[in-house]
């Protein structure tokens, strides 16, 4: 087992029964964070296959995704309650738990995008390699959300004896250059405007939303919090690393992050029907790249965005994340 320091971070849990480890990184002095849910019944070790871990997009934490409830219910929840182990790992930069990046300390055009996907995926791989040797398993599953798509595909790319299933919802494919590449500086901030924006860009005109605004409201003070100096800068904001959006511009530009025909796990791409990061054109790109894995699903969740996991349709996305975990057809 790795070594690892055990304890409660300065995070409160969500969970009565949510554990939490902080364990070494790759990255010399620095740990990392994860969160851990059992499913409900006798603690025991989880079974080949029934623990996943959920692999987090380019701008908020695992607190704000799979372990965030909605009235009273998240998706980590729906899936305990099917009998996965749930895991969460915050990468450096996001959550305030796993420590920053030392550079996020310096003033941002000092340094390049902290944070791209091969660093990330070395993160992923720890992370993955301290839950098997708690379980005592062999694989795992992965769910990764937008640019944690790439982190996710490069990891099990590199290692692809150690991934079971992998859902990718929102993923991020490679497109035809149109430009020169966009250059970001090392981070910036974030405020709840800017996420709300994005929130609701891909809302069609005139259709109802798909996102509450008190559930908006709820989840904005929870991403506040999770930067301990954002209600000192006016607006308020989170200071985010930059490699992740680095990594989605240079996609764009033509140049990916990883081999998706490395990848060897049975795939699902699950998408938003209004999803502009992820377009029927990307999901036929990502569609022909996997041709190593073993399977390769496409699901479009109707009347949803990027943000499908925030959004009124989530339960859609829940039931063909666990279908499709648990080897359903």
């Amino acid at each position: 087992m790795l070594p690892q320091t055990e304890g409660t971070p300065a995070a409160a849990r969500l969970d009565p029964r949510e554990t939490h480890h902080l364990i070494p990184s790759p990255v010399a002095g620095l740990r990392l964070f994860l969160r851990h849910l059992a499913p409900p019944g006798p603690a025991g070790a989880a079974p080949s296959g029934r623990a996943v871990l959920y692999v987090h997009g380019g701008t908020f934490p695992s607190a704000l995704s799979i372990a965030h409830r909605f009235d009273g219910r998240s998706w980590r929840d729906q899936l305990c309650a099917a009998g996965f182990h749930v895991w969460g790992v915050d990468f450096h930069g996001f959550g305030g738990q796993s420590d920053p990046w030392p550079e996020m300390a310096e003033p941002a055009e000092l340094h390049p995008p902290l944070g791209r996907t091969q660093a990330a995926s070395r993160q992923l791989e720890r992370a993955i390699r301290f839950i098997m040797a708690h379980h005592g398993i062999e694989r795992i599953s992965l769910i990764a959300h937008s640019w944690g798509s790439m982190v996710a595909g490069h990891f099990a790319g590199t290692c692809p004896d150690l991934v079971d299933r992998i859902v990718l919802f929102g993923p991020i494919a490679r497109r035809d250059r149109q430009g020169e590449p966009v250059r970001l500086p090392a981070w910036r901030l974030v405020t709840v405007q800017d996420q709300w924006e994005r929130f609701t860009a891909d809302v069609p005109a005139g259709m109802p939303p798909v996102l509450s605004a008190a559930h908006f409201a709820d989840w904005a003070e929870r991403y506040l919090d999770g930067d301990p100096a954002s209600r000192s800068r006016t607006p308020p904001a989170v200071k985010t690393p930059c490699g992740a959006f680095q990594d989605i511009f240079d996609a764009w530009a033509g140049i990916f992050a990883y081999d998706p025909s490395f990848v060897r796990a049975p795939v699902a791409i699950i998408r938003g029907a209004w999803d502009s990061m992820c377009t029927d054109a990307d999901a036929a790109w990502l569609r022909a790249a996997f041709t190593g894995a073993a399977e390769c699903r496409d699901v479009v969740i109707p009347r949803a965005t990027h943000l499908m996991h925030l959004e009124s349709g989530r339960a859609a996305l829940y039931r063909a994340t666990t279908a499709f975990l648990g080897g359903a057809a």
